[in-house]
């Protein structure tokens, strides 16, 4: 299945020659200069991936990026930055990015980071349970109590995976980091995804929390 994949890049130098480079390798491209254009785009497109320069005028990377995922998007979101500090990264991070490439960056780096979005969750199938949660990891869809399924992004599917494979044992802050930011996290940055995750379980007691420790779902 061909990706549908929007390219936000004020740069229309850098912006062509991804939609030149991408679409060769069999990307859907769908460009966009701004991010007002871009959330617009992806209303009519709903992409599968998202590649997203950070600075850009107007709405910022890291704001374009809260608003696709505020609007459902669970795909993959590549970000593209000048800057490297982990302040930098952990603020992607906790926009909803996935991963992110430095500028300048090789065109082959992109590619390879955009295939290894497509194929997390998509090399295996597998669904855990524990009460009355079912997670499918392949496509991140969460089912409660035989209700109908719930899409979680690829990081909030981790994170629910993480708690569901080691059920009896608390996920600590620390662990979940590693796990799923690489270790580019921080324990506000946990909290977060925690909340989401509870919010789309409809039940803030599903997953609790163990003081100083960590997150543990309910028997």
């Amino acid at each position: 299945m061909t990706e549908r994949l929007l390219i936000v890049e004020d740069d229309a130098a850098v912006r062509r020659m991804l939609e030149r480079s991408l679409g060769a390798e069999g990307f859907e491209i769908a460009g966009a200069a701004d991010g007002g254009t871009a959330l617009a785009l992806a209303e009519r497109t709903a992409p599968d991936l998202v590649v997203l320069d950070v600075s850009m005028p107007g709405l910022s990377g890291f704001e374009v990026c809260r608003r696709l995922r505020a609007k459902g998007l669970t795909g993959g979101v590549l970000m593209l930055t000048a800057r490297d500090s982990i302040a930098d990264r952990v603020r992607g991070l906790e926009s909803g990015a996935d991963d992110y490439v430095v500028k300048p960056f090789a065109i082959a780096e992109v590619v390879a980071r955009l295939r290894a979005l497509t194929r997390r969750g998509s090399d295996r199938s597998e669904r855990l349970a524990h009460g009355e949660i079912v997670l499918d990891t392949a496509t991140a869809t969460v089912a409660v109590g035989g209700g109908p399924a719930v899409q979680l992004t690829a990081r909030e599917g981790q994170l629910l995976e993480l708690l569901l494979r080691d059920p009896r044992t608390v996920l600590s802050r620390d662990a979940a980091i590693e796990a799923i930011w690489g270790g580019a996290g921080t324990d506000n940055l946990v909290d977060r995804y925690v909340a989401r995750v509870r919010h789309k379980l409809g039940d803030p007691e599903t997953i609790r929390t163990v003081r100083g420790v960590g997150f543990i779902l309910a028997p």
